[in-house]
């Protein structure tokens, strides 16, 4: 699968940490930044990887910042994107089977390396649901400008 990545100075750790585990689990990584520690906005980082996703560049995408908020925020304002923020494993298979998630947003001072695995792991390895759960989705998508 190919999955889009970004993140700001706060998340570079764990970003680089994730690609790598990305990788080793055999998927392609297209990472939009940042690449340095130096003071950066999120949101350039975070539209960038959901650009990905809405073109159809990228079949998912992860943002990640300090908390996780406004990564998740600035993903969601990219049309054709359902961006979820993460911090535990039960939401993100739920985001996946009811929601259809596209994106998914972690926060580097929440989450540690492991758990933002496991999470990473759960979202990916869950195939959305349909059915009832379809006409959710059009109608959240429906509200777009």
């Amino acid at each position: 699968m190919k999955i889009s990545i970004g993140c700001d100075h706060g998340a570079l750790a764990l970003k680089n940490k994730v690609v790598a585990h990305l990788e080793k689990k055999g998927h392609e990584v297209k990472d939009f930044g940042t690449y340095t520690l130096d003071s950066c906005d999120y949101p350039e980082f975070a539209a960038a990887a959901a650009r990905a996703v809405a073109s159809g560049e990228c079949e998912k995408g992860i943002v990640l910042c300090t908390t996780g908020i406004g990564a998740s925020i600035a993903a969601n304002k990219v049309k054709g994107v359902r961006c979820a923020l993460l911090h535990e494993t039960w939401s993100a298979k739920m985001t996946r089977l009811h929601n259809d998630t596209n994106m998914m947003a972690l926060g580097a001072a929440v989450v540690g390396e492991m758990l933002a695995f496991e999470i990473i792991d759960t979202w990916l390895g869950t195939e959305f649901e349909g059915g009832r759960h379809a006409r959710r989705v059009e109608k959240l998508m429906s509200y777009e400008g």
